[in-house]
């Protein structure tokens, strides 16, 4: 219990569910990858804060959970993520540009360190920026660094690229260039990272995802997380409180 609790934590759940859905379109004619990455970071994102519930669904190979969270993103700087089971708060994160901690009630452990074991456990290179991306429905890498191939499949823009450490390809609908699918992987690792954003609405302040799909594989090793958002509000005053409880054992993740 405690690998999904530590996983729900670090990166997986966001945002609200709103009931209108935005119009997305369908590509039919090629463009630049220039112009498909422009449109993408043209949408707002104009916000200090955001104040975020959720629900979740976890599966593994041994769990299958449902759980309820509470994330708050001071943008740029600290996400806190709060996992709750019943109502009773059973993990807590807290995630910053130079580090991540976290711990769970059901182990009485904690983790306090930077991004690279998490990475390697995780299944795919992370830093703080990647999952604060991940988090309001944007491309996890920064694409202008990026040189890309462009094609449209599924009525989607395709972009692909291959650096010799992995292959990427991030998918887009026409109309707003929302990102619909954002694929990693890395065949000598032996592993995948696909997310799937089925639908998306529209806030003065952002468009955020309504909903989300996480698989993630290493070796045989397979997760899946559907997150559902019920209910999300920007630009407040919020708090970040994170203390380990004491006689909590803190754990250590190979980096090898």
């Amino acid at each position: 219990m405690k690998r999904y609790l530590a996983i729900l934590a670090l990166l997986f759940l966001a945002s609200c569910k709103p009931k209108a859905v935005l119009a997305e379109g369908n590509a039919s004619t090629t463009i630049s990858a220039e112009k498909i990455i422009e449109n993408h970071y043209n949408n707002k994102t104009d916000f200090s804060s955001l104040y975020i519930k959720a629900s979740a669904h976890y599966e593994d190979a041994k769990n299958s959970q449902n759980v309820a969270a509470e994330i708050r993103i001071k943008k740029d700087e600290k996400i806190l993520v709060i996992i709750r089971v019943i109502g009773i708060t059973m993990a807590k994160a807290l995630i910053t540009p130079t580090s991540v901690q976290y711990y769970d009630k059901i182990g009485n452990k904690y983790f306090e360190g930077d991004y690279a074991g998490l990475s390697k456990w995780l299944g795919t290179d992370l830093d703080y920026q990647k999952v604060q991306n991940l988090l309001i429905g944007r491309a996890i890498d920064d694409l202008h660094k990026g040189k890309f191939v462009v094609s449209i499949m599924e009525k989607l823009y395709k972009l692909q690229a291959n650096d010799g450490k992995a292959e990427k390809a991030f998918y887009f609908e026409s109309d707003n260039f929302l990102i619909k699918r954002q694929e990693i992987n890395q065949p000598s690792l032996d592993r995948t990272l696909q997310v799937v954003y089925p639908d998306f609405k529209k806030y003065d302040e952002a468009i955020l995802p309504l909903s989300l799909s996480i698989n993630a594989r290493q070796s045989d090793n397979k997760t899946n997380i559907e997150i559902e958002y019920k209910n999300s509000t920007f630009n407040e005053e919020l708090s970040f409180p994170y203390n380990v409880p004491e006689g909590y054992e803190r754990i250590y993740i190979d980096k090898n």
